[in-house]
């Protein structure tokens, strides 16, 4: 057992070591240029193929110094080193260049290049006449060993390939592990490398992802990748459920979010009854899960303006106690401070000029404070609605859909502006969808608020319909395109039209 000194040593003639050397550099410095992305393979495999030069030249040294079996094993150890290096390079050159469009997984080629370091080493030792199996026969010492330390390694090299065999984790899949949570970005023989939202790279034994649970995130046969989240927040319990579910989930399905998904739609519901409220949770569909935290702010703070049109707050610990000294006074010019904001409103909008002054303050009371965060839709095409809104603070795009077609941008509204006076006014649907372009403050005004008004004074109809008729023009034109002409004729039949369906909704005698 041993080296057969018998053998003839391996060729060492140093015109051959020159050209094999030639060639080698040659092929490592085209494949730099082709495979860039593995400089760092390449230039291991350029060290290693130093080190056989090294220990070549060693062999050199050592022919002429009498020592015992010296030059062959400098020549084995050479050959070795040398071989683990071309098999390096081959495996860029076949994995980088001849299959760059159909590249196998990771684990394939390391499988394939560990397969080429065992024929290397088992070609060699046949060459030296050194047999493998003759020192494992004969050593149960070492049979043992050897086992009981490949144990990890080769538990990990078949949890590896049995991964990627079943196809139950693939490299992009979002996966939790215990309390790691990261995307899958590669399966190695010996590890799965994830990558976290904090920027690290977390390396898990693939034997230990074959021991323990797994949850692949947002992964579900035949459906796109998309994860449901939970948003919690409390209300009183005073305020009616339906109001505040109803109030919520209209709020998030009317107009898009980004990395929400509309299918399945987001919405509310009533999770738990607490000591002094109600708790209550948006579902939502996560669509991009690297951005789950930034998405979720993004709908808390739906949920927060949803909550505040409807004079709906949010609940507070049953335990806070508040103390206010009572200023009669204080509190008397904060609520006329109010009223000559939502006077000057009024003055402001065309829609209001016939009303004489009295009016407009007998209007005051019915505001409804209306806030809306940006992006969000403040009115939707083809929906009933029976009040219209004041623009306050802020800015707004129209949109109109044509048929089936997809919605265009027609106008944009910037305060102080008014939406919605068609539905208001004469019962129609919407006929247009409205976007806040940034946070928005506008005042609801619903159709009861006129109705006394209206009774005393018919008159006013005649300014309501002219400014409505404008209004309706001016946007069948963009939809139209309509000539002069064509306008005119369309702003006199809208004129009556809107006329007479004030006269009807309202209930107005006259010539109705």
């Amino acid at each position: 057992m041993g080296l057969d000194l018998g053998q003839p040593l391996l060729a060492t003639d140093p015109l051959e070591i020159l050209y094999v050397s030639l060639g080698y550099f040659l092929l490592t410095g085209v494949l730099l240029k082709l495979a860039p992305a593995q400089k760092v393979r390449l230039i291991g495999s350029i060290r290693l193929f130093a080190g056989c030069l090294l220990l070549h030249g060693a062999a050199f040294l050592l022919f002429r110094i009498p020592l015992p079996r010296t030059v062959e094993i400098a020549n084995v150890l050479a050959f070795l080193v040398g071989a683990m290096a071309l098999v390096n390079t081959g495996s860029v050159f076949v994995f980088d260049v001849l299959l760059s469009r159909r590249r196998p997984q990771e684990i394939v080629r390391d499988l394939l290049v560990a397969a080429g370091y065992l024929a290397a080493a088992f070609w060699l030792l046949a060459r030296f006449g050194l047999s493998l199996s003759s020192i494992v026969a004969t050593s149960a010492f070492l049979t043992a060993a050897l086992a009981f330390g490949l144990q990890d390694s080769l538990g990990n090299l078949m949890g590896g390939v049995a991964l990627q065999i079943e196809n139950s984790i693939e490299v992009g899949d979002w996966i939790r592990v215990e309390q790691t949570i990261g995307r899958v970005k590669e399966i190695r023989w010996r590890h799965t490398a994830i990558e976290t939202r904090n920027w690290e790279t977390v390396i898990i034994p693939n034997s230990m992802l074959m021991k323990q649970q797994v949850a692949v995130l947002g992964k579900r046969t035949g459906q796109p990748v998309q994860l449901r989240r939970w948003i919690y927040f409390n209300v009183d319990f005073r305020v009616p459920p339906s109001q505040v579910i109803e109030v919520v989930t209209e709020a998030l399905q009317t107009g898009t979010t980004r990395g929400v998904a509309t299918n399945p739609p987001p919405h509310c519901v009533l999770c738990d009854f607490k000591e002094s409220f109600c708790q209550y949770a948006v579902r939502y569909w996560l669509t991009d899960l690297i951005v789950d935290e930034l998405t979720d702010s993004t709908v808390r703070v739906r949920i927060h303006f949803a909550l505040a049109r409807a004079a709906i707050a949010m609940s507070i610990p049953a335990a806070t106690m508040f103390v206010e000294e009572h200023n009669p006074e204080k509190a008397g010019l904060k609520q006329d401070r109010e009223a000559q904001r939502r006077l000057e409103v009024l003055e402001s909008q065309e829609l209001f000029r016939a009303l004489i002054d009295s009016e407009r303050r007998e209007l005051i009371p019915h505001m409804r404070l209306a806030p809306f965060v940006k992006d969000e839709a403040m009115t939707r095409q083809g929906m009933e609605g029976h009040w219209l809104y004041l623009l306050a603070q802020g800015s707004a795009a129209v949109y109109v859909a044509i048929g089936n077609g997809p919605q265009e941008k027609v106008a944009t509204l910037t305060a102080p502006d008014f939406f919605g006076e068609m539905a208001l006014l004469t019962g129609d649907r919407r006929s247009a969808t409205v976007i806040a372009l940034e946070d928005s403050e506008c005042y609801r005004l619903e159709r009861e608020a006129f109705q006394s008004i209206l009774n005393r004074r018919p008159e006013i109809a005649s300014h309501l319909s002219e400014v409505l008729a404008r209004r309706r023009v001016e946007l069948e034109s963009v939809r139209q395109h309509l000539d002069a002409q064509a306008r005119q004729r369309v702003l006199r039949d809208a004129r009556q039209s809107i006329f007479e369906s004030i006269y009807r909704i309202f209930s107005l005698r006259g010539p109705g």
